[in-house]
């Protein structure tokens, strides 16, 4: 009889893992220490809960690495990707989710498979034998994270990240906020017209950013560090490094055109749809770590916002993440302790997509090894291939740090008979990719 595979972590990473090993006919035990344990950012005790954006980012899988990921999810049957499309939001070119109604059927299609079961409880050490994956994400516990550090020897796991608020659509002036995705995109109405739009004029923006440097912020407690990862900054972080830096930012004001006014706007703020009913919309980019009565003052600043009601405010929480290319081999085992891998966030990737393709790839590692047999990572020159080959010794371990997907870690194009342009050299990107890991895939 195959050994059961157990699993720490029921989010984006252990929920794909747990899938895809139970599908290969390995019997999976998931641990979640959720609901009797909670944390700081989530409110359920479901699997796969989205506790930041809802929105997986760009489902272009020609020009966008990202996209790309959501491609090779779906040709190898990943679960995420299947339930995301099942409630997918409109976005523009993004793919955005119902985050509730999806984190439940993701639930409950694990709760249903014949060889997956659950033990809600802590796992608190890392475990001496047996087959298991580590997939606690960025909210590892303490005690895990403590007794990851002892194993490892690491000085540091953790930096921080930041959510940003949700605002209640009707509380938002329509009179002044207009509906339009950047450069209308999208092939539908609704995709083209799938966030808010609040404008700015210079007078409004400076006086913005001058709030955002003055409000009172979160602080770090005693022996923590702020390590913030450049993807998910805090919105006053990124004004403190410079006044314009928001308007070449997240309220960067192209690609619209405010129907109230002929007067261009200064800088824009987006919110983009975060539920199914367009009830709740999230302010996009506005991870934040101001003090909660400072967040009600600063962003009722915003045209359009002055009488926002919000559904949820920023907040911060602590993110943890091993130093993978010194720790783990090319299969995702911690070299010390090879009955061990580890998936997700932890082991330095950053983003929904990056966790779950993490997952995909040490659930199908993992299996494969129970079954008696060896399954070599994907090639990398695709997606999957070049994330597993940048933590597990493409990247520098000296200054390692979380890393999104980006054609920046494939190996380049070939360009012979002159350099390509940018869409060009990232649609080269693409195929090359999905044919490699067809390939891959045909082998197993």
């Amino acid at each position: 009889m195959t050994q059961e595979l157990h699993i720490i972590g029921g989010g984006m990473a252990g929920s794909e893992a747990a899938w895809q090993a139970a599908q290969m006919g390995v019997p999976v035990v998931i641990h979640e220490m959720r609901p009797k344990v909670g944390t700081f950012a989530h409110r359920t005790g479901h699997f796969a809960e989205m506790v930041c954006s809802n929105s997986f980012r760009s489902d272009d899988d020609e020009r966008n690495a990202v996209g790309l990921l959501h491609w090779e999810m779906g040709a190898a049957n990943g679960l995420i990707m299947e339930t995301a499309r099942a409630h997918r939001l409109p976005a523009g070119g993004a793919l955005a989710v119902d985050r509730d109604p999806f984190a439940e059927a993701v639930t409950a299609r694990l709760l249903a498979h014949p060889l997956i079961s659950t033990a809600y409880d802590e796992i608190t050490e890392l475990p001496a034998d047996g087959h298991w994956i580590i997939a606690t994400g960025p909210l590892t516990s303490t005690a895990l994270a403590t007794s990851i550090r002892s194993a490892t020897g690491a000085d540091s796991l953790a930096f921080f990240d930041a959510i940003a608020p949700i605002v209640y659509a009707e509380s938002v002036d329509m009179s002044v906020a207009w509906m339009q995705s950047r450069y209308d995109k999208g092939e539908t109405e609704e995709e083209q017209t799938a966030y808010m739009n609040c404008p700015m004029d210079r007078e409004q923006y400076y006086a913005f950013i001058d709030a955002l440097l003055a409000a009172d912020k979160t602080e770090f407690h005693e022996g923590e560090t702020a390590g913030y990862f450049d993807g998910c900054l805090p919105i006053e972080v990124m004004a403190e490094r410079g006044r314009e830096t928001l308007r070449f930012g997240p309220m960067k004001p192209v690609g619209l055109t405010n129907p109230h006014s002929d007067k261009k706007p200064y800088a824009v703020v987006q919110l983009r749809r975060d539920n199914k009913l367009g009830t709740l919309y999230n302010i996009v980019g506005f991870q934040t770590k101001m003090k909660y009565g400072a967040q009600t003052a600063v962003f009722k600043m915003i045209p359009g916002l002055e009488n926002a009601s919000f559904a949820r405010l920023g907040g911060i929480h602590r993110n943890t993440f091993i130093n993978s290319p010194t720790l783990l081999d090319a299969q995702m085992r911690l070299k010390s302790r090879p009955n061990i891998r580890f998936a997700g966030q932890v082991t330095g990737v950053e983003g929904y997509v990056e966790s779950a393709a993490m997952g995909l790839l040490a659930g199908r590692m993992a299996a494969a090894e129970l079954l008696g047999r060896s399954l070599p990572p994907p090639p990398p020159d695709t997606a999957t291939g070049a994330l597993i080959t940048h933590i597990t010794g493409g990247a520098e371990a000296k200054t390692f740090q979380p890393m999104n997907v980006n054609f920046g870690l494939f190996p380049p194009i070939d360009a012979k008979g002159g350099r390509k342009g940018r869409k060009d050299r990232y649609k080269a990107y693409t195929d090359r990719a999905k044919e490699s890991f067809t390939a891959w895939l045909a082998t197993q």
